[in-house]
């Protein structure tokens, strides 16, 4: 199963690479069910994994001038505070025990599961949705404008399930700077990527003090993931992502509805 876990991550990174995002909503699956990792555990890791990914790909994206700075502040400084106290302060504060209905408990890591598949289950629907539509070509020459209440309230919602689930939430963070900062498809790509990438790494201060940290699984885990990305950022010149967004979606839509069921019908 540890060997599985690591072809895991090499997956999960491979397909980052390879689609420009939604790699990272395999890792802490990956973590809980394939390296025995508890789910409150591996949400901390999964921020350490995610951001080191996550500012290793904007990296590529910085190269061609595709992130707006600008907008990267405005939406990730709510975004990087939340994070951070929810880490800190509101997942600690979670009890073990939330609710028992009948002969079922909602547990602390039942619920933190449950709410990481039901994400899983929009970012499914975002990937096949958004493979769909064509990509607007950047144009840096207009005039980016804020919506700044809506970025906000969106920034500081996207920080709370962060750090909940250790997600990146890049599927909540790209339609907004899209709608809300006019950001063509890939500039968005770019920037949501330099977002994930601060808010999940200083999310992942909050755990240092709070858990025991096995840094040579995260270190090894996360290494894999950069391998991963690198492999799959060579072949994406050469393969349409398209279909391939389309197919990963539905596997995402799967393996999240079998989170579900395994945690709420079947624990």
């Amino acid at each position: 199963m540890e060997i599985l876990g690591y072809v895991g991550a090499l997956l999960m990174g491979f397909t980052l690479g390879l689609l420009g995002g939604g790699g990272s909503i395999l890792t802490v699956p990956i973590l809980v069910y394939l390296l025995g990792v508890s789910p409150v555990l591996a949400t901390a890791y999964s921020l350490f994994i995610v951001g080191t990914t996550s500012l290793v790909g904007s990296y590529q994206y910085h190269t061609r001038q595709l992130i707006s700075y600008r907008t990267a502040i405005v939406f990730g400084i709510p975004s990087v505070i939340t994070v951070y106290f929810t880490r800190a302060f509101v997942v600690p504060a979670i009890p073990e025990m939330i609710a028992k209905i009948g002969s079922f408990t909602l547990t602390k890591d039942i619920f933190i599961m449950s709410l990481f598949a039901i994400l899983m289950v929009f970012a499914a629907i975002g990937m096949i949705r958004k493979s769909g539509q064509n990509e607007v070509e950047s144009s840096k020459s207009e005039e980016i404008s804020f919506n700044y209440p809506a970025i906000l309230l969106e920034g500081l919602l996207v920080g709370l399930l962060t750090g909940i689930v250790g997600a990146g939430g890049g599927f909540l963070i790209i339609p907004t700077l899209v709608i809300f900062s006019k950001l063509d498809m890939k500039l968005a790509v770019g920037t949501s990527l330099l977002i994930i990438s601060s808010k999940s790494l200083i999310g992942f201060l909050g755990d240092i003090a709070q858990y025991h940290i096995d840094w040579t699984l995260l270190s090894v885990f996360t290494f894999i993931a950069i391998a991963g990305i690198f492999i799959g950022s060579a072949l994406s010149k050469k393969i349409s992502g398209r279909k391939l967004k389309v197919g990963f979606g539905v596997f995402v839509l799967l393996m999240g509805g079998c989170i579900l069921l395994n945690e709420l019908i079947l624990s």
